[in-house]
């Protein structure tokens, strides 16, 4: 018996120092020289105060915002502590509800919008922090963000329009809006108008 428990135990330790301290820190070390700002958060500071990250969605419920994904993180939207889907089903009630209840949100706020709800707007992505949406859910903003700043439609399709982000590499994924970057992207066209 002690000629099987010696070399389990080493064995036991070294993997444990292989891959719970050497490969970890190796991996990090990588990533910070390949990747400095991705490392780092890809955090975003305006006016030397940090507003946000490019990789974390933000909660926005002003008009004169564009909104992002619903996030299904506690106890508050785009936790990053608790990561994750909400786990309702596509029959479960709950979904529904909390579903109809977005939608009658985005109507309340722009009651002149008739286009079909994007369902990206209403439910939330699986890690629950998406920063992104798609142009089309951008493009359903478009006219409550206009009026609430009192901008014309151009303006802010156009400012749409430049924080539009290809695929990556021209194949992976599909075009999105990061949303804090497009309401900042507002925020200087009306501090400058």
């Amino acid at each position: 018996m002690k000629t099987l428990i010696r070399p389990a135990v080493t064995l036991f330790i070294l993997l444990s120092l292989i891959t719970g301290l050497v490969y970890p820190l190796l991996v990090m070390s990588i990533g910070q020289v390949l990747f400095p700002q991705q490392a780092a958060g890809s955090l975003i500071e305006q006016d030397g105060k940090l507003v946000g990250s490019r990789l974390i969605g933000q909660h926005f419920t002003d008009p004169k915002y564009f909104w992002g994904r619903p996030s299904a993180t506690g106890p508050y939207p785009y936790n990053a502590a608790a990561s994750g889907g909400s786990n309702l089903g596509p029959l479960n009630p709950a979904l529904k509800a909390a579903v109809e209840s977005r939608v009658a949100a985005l109507r309340a706020a722009d009651p002149g919008n008739t286009q079909p709800v994007p369902v990206e707007l209403v439910t939330a992505s699986g890690s629950g922090l998406d920063p992104h949406i798609s142009p089309v859910a951008a493009a359903y903003q478009v006219t409550r963000v206009a009026r609430t700043r009192g901008l014309p439609l151009e303006t802010v399709r156009d400012a749409v329009a430049q924080q539009t982000e290809a695929r990556q590499w021209g194949m992976l994924g599909e075009a999105r809006v990061n949303v804090l970057e497009l309401n900042r992207t507002l925020d200087r066209l009306a501090a400058n108008k």
